[in-house]
């Protein structure tokens, strides 16, 4: 561990927590009697549980025990909120000192750029979460009440579901998902504030809260540029997904139903798409102008600082405002007034080609391994990139080499591609300080 970078400790934490759920998820008492599954198939669950991704090879309503299902419920805490927060919060419990080496650890799993006040924030970060889970857990158990056959089970169903939706994790414990609900929209409606609240970024809750409850009145208010490029770019993408979903799906499934029933469907699947994985309606059922519109949303996923995967919102925001400069003639890259670094610009580019040469990979050899269609296995991809857990139905018959792959997208989805570059780098690596001289080169 002394020689690892902070990058590395942290990708090992999280193939630790890997290994430790596919280990707990073997033994018995998580599983439903007489069900046996094969080591591949634990890992795989293990992995989506941890990655937060919600594929699954196995029927997880038919497969694990109610203390099985308990166990994953943990589990998604563990992979939405980061190994290191979770850590922190025992800490907390215990009031053990939390040292400078955690203290560093958890500004590298939280994308921060200080150590100041981290403490402080990740108890935020904490009371926000768990409080928005409680509170959605009640919303959807009493409302729940009706449609089962006891009191405890609506509120159990209730909380699965709401932290299912605030962690993205979408692992179906009811082998139909959302589907019943196609025609609720106030289920739709609070399942979407639930997406929303994991997948926008931690930041962005923590300023909210402090615009809403904590304003100083003698120095004004100001948001940061990441939470405003983040909140811009992450509705955006959700209300034009949506509409676009709506639009494709006009006169194909959504015709001959009625304008509320195709608008709120549509905006669930856009919402859902960014890392969720629950779905109203099946994905198998739409035309491939949708399931490669969605596909494009799981690739760019959900915010930094979240629950979820993909190359990101600020990430697809900065590529696209490197594109746009260029396009005008600008040497540097400008939004809300201000000026954004290179390097950060750099960082952007560099993760969105590198996941893109990962995903276009994965295509390509479970193209070979797989006998499905290639639509099937491009939505699967970036479903597993994007740690969504959308399928058209290609996860169950995954062969083995299949599933490793999916495996590897997952983790990598999770941990994030630039982390993933930055593990390769060792720990007292020399900077290269000598500048060579520069000569064009013909480019486009």
């Amino acid at each position: 561990m002394a020689r690892m970078t902070p990058v590395q400790v942290i990708i090992a934490y999280y193939f630790l927590a890997v290994t430790i759920s596919t280990i707990v998820l073997s033994l018995p008492f998580t599983l439903q009697k007489g069900v046996k599954v094969s080591f591949i198939d634990t890992l795989f669950t293990a992995a989506s549980s941890v990655s937060v991704t919600g594929l699954t090879t196995v029927d997880v309503s038919q497969t694990y025990s109610t203390a099985g299902i308990w166990v994953l419920m943990a589990i998604f805490q563990i992979g939405g909120l980061g190994v290191m927060m979770i850590s922190t919060f025992f800490y907390l419990i215990l009031k053990r000192r939390i040292g400078l080496k955690q203290r560093q650890l958890i500004m590298t799993d939280t994308n921060q750029f200080t150590m100041s006040g981290m403490v402080r924030m990740l108890r935020e970060i904490l009371v926000l979460i768990f409080g928005i889970e409680l509170i959605g857990a009640l919303i959807l158990g009493i409302y729940f009440i009706p449609l089962y056959p006891n009191f405890w089970d609506a509120m159990f169903q209730g909380l699965y579901n709401s932290v299912s939706l605030v962690t993205n994790a979408g692992v179906d414990i009811t082998g139909k998902s959302l589907m019943p609900f196609a025609n609720d929209y106030f289920v739709q409606f609070i399942s979407i504030l639930l997406i929303i609240a994991g997948a926008i970024g931690f930041p962005v809750l923590l300023e909210t809260r402090r615009f809403l409850f904590e304003k100083n009145t003698l120095i004004p208010f100001r948001f940061s540029l990441f939470v405003k490029v983040t909140t811009l770019t992450y509705f955006v993408l959700l209300i034009v997904g949506g509409l676009l979903i709506w639009l494709f799906e006009y006169q194909h499934f959504f015709s001959g139903k009625s304008w509320d029933f195709g608008f709120f469907n549509s905006m669930f699947l856009s919402a859902t798409s960014r890392s969720a994985g629950l779905q109203t309606i099946d994905s198998g059922a739409l035309s491939i102008s949708t399931l490669l519109l969605v596909s494009f949303l799981m690739f760019i996923g959900a915010s930094p600082s979240s629950v979820g995967g993909g190359i990101r919102t600020t990430t697809f925001a900065i590529t696209i405002l490197f594109i746009y400069s260029v396009i005008r003639g600008r040497k540097h890259v400008y939004i809300f007034g201000r000026e954004l670094h290179q390097e950060d610009v750099r960082k952007s580019l560099a993760v969105t080609l590198v996941a893109g040469f990962v995903s276009i990979s994965a295509i390509v050899i479970l193209m070979q391994t797989e006998t499905a269609s290639l639509i099937a296995v491009i939505f699967e991809v970036f479903s597993a990139f994007g740690t969504t857990g959308l399928s058209v139905g290609l996860t169950p018959d995954l062969s083995t080499p299949g599933k490793l792959i999916i495996i590897v997208l997952m983790f990598i989805g999770r941990v994030g591609i630039m982390y993933s570059m930055l593990s390769l780098r060792n720990k007292n690596q020399p900077k290269n300080a000598i500048r060579l001289p520069k000569e064009k080169i013909i480019t486009g």
